[in-house]
């Protein structure tokens, strides 16, 4: 795949010709949906009222958008698609909509828009009038959730889902931090595209569409926190990170801003050395690496600080430590290896933006187009609407649309892993491969101590990423186990690895090996950086993908460095993968070819990050981290309370986000209209953005008074979005999660009885149950799987003799 590579300039070649989607939403989450579906070959029309969508007005940075020009965000996110205009108060109008949906396969639905908001247009009445369709809608609580009229913004959204606090993001004597850029509405469109195409195949073989409930609030807590509500359940305590400095972190160099980390072991006993203190490796062995790091933070920054970003990196690129430059809005498209590897490109309005999220070979996606103009399509479509073709088939769709299918899974940690677990809860037969002296990461992170018995079966973060996976054990570094994996790999519709590339070529199970082996097959191939690139070998946790992306650029306080979400790069390069697999899928069922996907977790983190880049080259204007403020809400902030948190600390917060006129009049109602908001200048939000401080001194001591609780209960009914920033083990709680069937409970061999995490959509076909069987203990089904390739009895116990298969963490020693 060539540097840039889109995909084909014929739609008739991409997976989704032919597929007819009416977008009547508004928004960044909805938006990116539909302009993924659109970049993979359907045909999208989206409806506007007469004003447009808000988003034609709109730059972050408040940069002035001319009367006859769209603001570039919204060029960036509506390239190729079809605009019609459509006035609520006109008939003729409401006929061209309903003509629309009666030709369309898919309906993309946000509250916002005056269309959308018709009763005649409720995602629900259409798809009672148009039972062909599906229909997906992007809510912050999900359509049938207690919480559906409550107002919510991607920002207290945060603060509900725990992922503000939960990660110990930021210094212990300030207030947490948020994830800035509204990452969550970006994260929130990727699966909603995704949940859209799983419906898709659901449906495929029918004429029979399906309902597609996501909520925000859900597939936050999927991106921002670490399945803490399984965690707490099955260990009997919170996963819970303090907020402190993470060293080194991002770190000012002599020239500049770098970012290393430090999370495991044998990274912590490298940078010891990079920094000249060997010594530290012996000491202090009953702490955390965190807690060894902590304690000799100001040597390691002092160290940093005198060396050149060049030196920095070139020490850590020999040792294996993960690092990266910190990549903002000017400086991203000029890294070396984005340059490299085409990473960015030039939108046709002009303006450069993130050339794909993956790429595919063939191409799954198709290279940008212009944004219509307003209504620029209307009579076209009044005289040439869409018109589907009826299928025949089956009657309903199918729940469980991907059993049958079997699933080579040769990933660890977090985005590999997330990626093929949808697999699994969709049905196919997902085999995850590990050994006994590399077992899954995840495995080995969860603090339990390793006397007790089988620790590496009771981590609750492997257990919530792998449910009805199947585990084998096999030694590649082994010939005779290579030989094992190429044997299995034949006998797999898809392959999934998320290693550096290197890995791969080393085993002897690249592309080129794979498809000798099963022309019809799918490789979803998961590396940091790449497959080709200066960084293509550099190993990538979530927090280097964040840095290098630019989504660690617009978190933090603004008078310090950034600081690394620790989140967010890991699902996200997870569900965009995903999304490239679920598209590769329906190549191969309309061609009956495999495809090789490409999906590096950095380009997927670019595309949601795509705004500050997006901005600085369409306006000039450099996007930077805020704190907990943010582009669209004025005031925007997290507010202290009274009382102490469960911990004993003073740590309640409350989150609240004035995102129109219309709430700030609230505010000022619902508190009792203090002299101090009686201003004029306060009443719009140029004004109030400029009073920030004083706002926020204000609301800070007015909420001072009160316990969080009370904060939301005064607030929220009367119309203001606030939320309490909530430890991230209480997620299962929440009103919405119980009603919705968020969190199914799961027994485990091993682990007591927990919750676990579920997709976060509700699909209206079913299935009544996502998780049908734990995570897999380590190698359970080796002699499944092996004696089903024609593997002996014997043969199996001189492999287990070899140390080929089989053991544990325990014989061999924890890595």
């Amino acid at each position: 795949m060539k540097p840039g590579h889109f995909g084909a300039d014929d739609a008739a070649e991409l997976p989704l010709h032919g597929c007819t989607v009416v977008d009547l939403s508004s928004g960044i989450a909805s938006a990116y949906c539909s302009r993924l579906l659109r970049d993979g070959g359907a045909h999208v029309v989206k409806v506007e009222a007469p004003q447009g969508d808000p988003l034609r007005r709109w730059s972050a940075s408040g940069a002035g958008i001319p009367a006859d020009r769209d603001g570039a965000l919204f060029a960036y996110l509506s390239g190729g698609k079809h605009s019609v205009v459509a006035d609520p108060a006109r008939r003729a109008d409401l006929e061209l909509v309903g003509t629309l949906l009666a030709g369309a396969d898919v309906v993309v639905w946000s509250p916002g828009s005056p269309v959308a908001e018709l009763p005649a247009l409720a995602p629900a009445t259409i798809r009672h009038a148009h039972p062909h369709t599906i229909v997906t809608a992007v809510t912050a609580f999900g359509l049938d959730s207690p919480w559906a009229d409550r107002p919510a913004t991607e920002f207290t959204l945060q603060a509900w889902s725990g992922g503000i606090i939960g990660l110990g993001r930021g210094d212990p004597d300030r207030p947490p931090v948020h994830v800035g850029g509204r990452i969550g509405e970006w994260f929130a469109g990727a699966h909603a595209c995704a949940a859209t195409l799983i419906s898709r195949a659901r449906c495929a073989g029918s004429d029979t569409g399906e309902l597609v409930d996501l909520s925000m609030l859900e597939t936050q807590i999927l991106g921002l926190t670490y399945f803490p509500v399984t965690f707490h359940d099955a260990l009997g305590r919170p996963f819970r990170t303090r907020r402190g400095r993470t060293v080194p972190g991002v770190a000012t160099a002599a020239d500049g801003l770098v970012s290393v980390g430090c999370g495991t072991a044998q990274q912590w006993f490298d940078l010891c050395a990079i920094v000249g203190h060997p010594e530290w490796i012996d000491q202090d062995t009953d702490l955390t690496i965190t807690e060894r790091a902590l304690k000799h933070a100001e040597e390691i920054e002092a160290w940093f600080a005198a060396q050149p970003v060049d030196a920095i990196r070139a020490l850590a690129t020999a040792f294996r430590v993960p690092h990266g430059l910190v990549a903002d809005g000017a400086n991203a498209p000029l890294l070396d290896h984005h340059a490299e590897r085409g990473a960015f490109v030039t939108d046709p309005a002009g303006f450069l933006r993130p050339a794909a999220p993956f790429r595919g070979a063939p191409p799954l996606l198709r290279p940008p187009a212009p944004a219509p103009r307003l209504g620029e399509h209307t009579d076209h479509y009044r005289h040439r609407p869409p018109a589907r073709v009826a299928t025949s088939g089956r009657a309903a769709p199918d729940p469980l649309p991907l059993r049958g299918m079997r699933v080579l899974d040769v990933t660890t940690f977090w985005a590999g892993p997330s990626c093929t677990h949808v697999l699994a809860m969709l049905g196919a037969e997902v085999v995850h491969v590990e050994s006994a002296t590399r077992p899954d990461g995840t495995r080995l992170i969860a603090g339990v101590p390793a006397g007790e018995d089988r620790w590496w079966e009771r981590s609750p973060i492997f257990a919530g990423l792998n449910t009805g996976k199947k585990s084998i054990t096999l030694d590649w570094s082994d010939e005779r186990g290579r030989a094992l994996l190429r044997r299995l790999a034949a006998t797999c519709d898809v392959v999934v690895e998320n290693y550096t590339p290197r890995v791969m070529e080393q085993i002897g199970l690249d592309h080129d090996v794979y498809r000798a082996l099963r022309p019809d097959g799918i490789m979803v191939r998961m590396p940091g950086f790449g497959l080709t690139g200066p960084w293509r070998d550099n190993p990538a946790f979530a927090y280097v993908i964040e840095d290098t992306s630019g989504i660690t650029a617009l978190t933090g306080h603004s008078d310090a460095n950034p600081v690394q979400p620790y989140s967010i790069g890991d699902p996200n390069a997870g569900i965009h993968a995903l999304v490239a697999l679920l598209l590769a899928l329906e190549h191969r069922r309309t061609t009956g070819r495999g495809v090789l996907v490409e999906a590096a977790m950095v380009e997927a983190a670019l595309s949601v990050a795509a705004e500050q880049v997006v901005e600085y080259s369409a306006y000039g204007i450099l996007l930077r981290h805020q704190g907990n403020r943010g582009p669209a809400a004025a005031p925007q902030n997290l507010y202290r309370c009274a009382g102490a948190d469960e911990f004993g600390g003073r740590d309640r917060w409350v989150a609240v986000a004035v995102e129109t006129d219309a709430h700030w009049q609230s505010l000022r109602k619902a508190i009792g209209d203090p002299a101090w908001a009686a201003s004029t200048d306060l009443d719009t939000a140029a004004g109030r953005r400029a009073h920030h401080d004083e706002i926020d001194a204000e609301l800070a001591a007015w909420c001072a008074e009160r316990t969080d609780e009370e904060v939301v209960e005064t607030l929220w009914p009367a119309g203001v979005p606030v939320a309490p920033v909530r430890q991230p083990h209480r997620q299962g709680d929440l009103p919405p999660l119980i009603a919705r069937g968020f969190f199914e409970t799961v027994h485990h061999p091993v682990l007591p009885p927990a919750r676990y995490s579920t997709l976060p959509a509700r699909f209206s076909a079913g299935p009544a149950r996502w998780h049908r069987a734990p995570a897999p203990l380590l190698g359970e089904h080796t002699a499944e799987i092996l004696t089903g390739l024609g593997v002996s009895r014997a043969e199996l116990s001189e492999l287990e003799a070899a140390g080929v298969i089989g053991g544990s963490p325990d014989t061999t020693g924890r890595n």
